[in-house]
């Protein structure tokens, strides 16, 4: 499961927000991997990769849900100022939202058409 705050969960749903980055020990998914974002529902994930903070650009950040990659790299430092400082490594998770399965008609309903 990946925790996001409530101001992504709309971008994640609409699909312009496709990625996150995350400081860990070491890497805690894998690309095909299937996860949950509560408010937003499944998703695939694409690929990880490790990432040097300084590197994030301005296309990193979009994809992020933020303006600038300075600004990205200011609310990592603010999340996870322990983390950093600790040696966590940061890695970039590229995810695809899952569209949920159709549901299942209920007996007795019709479907509409």
């Amino acid at each position: 499961m990946l925790l996001f705050k409530k101001r992504f969960l709309a971008a994640i749903r609409a699909g312009t927000k496709t990625q996150t980055i995350r400081l860990w020990k070491y890497r805690r998914m894998r690309a095909g991997q299937r996860s949950y974002i509560p408010g937003a529902g499944y998703i695939r994930i694409d690929r990880v990769t490790e990432v040097q903070i300084p590197d994030l650009t301005d296309e990193d950040a979009v994809k992020d849900g933020f303006a600038s990659a300075r600004e990205l790299r200011d609310e990592l430092a603010r999340l996870y100022e322990a983390k950093l400082a600790s040696g966590y490594r940061a890695y970039r998770v590229e995810f695809t939202l899952i569209a949920p399965p159709p549901r299942k008609e209920k007996r007795g309903e019709q479907a509409a058409g």
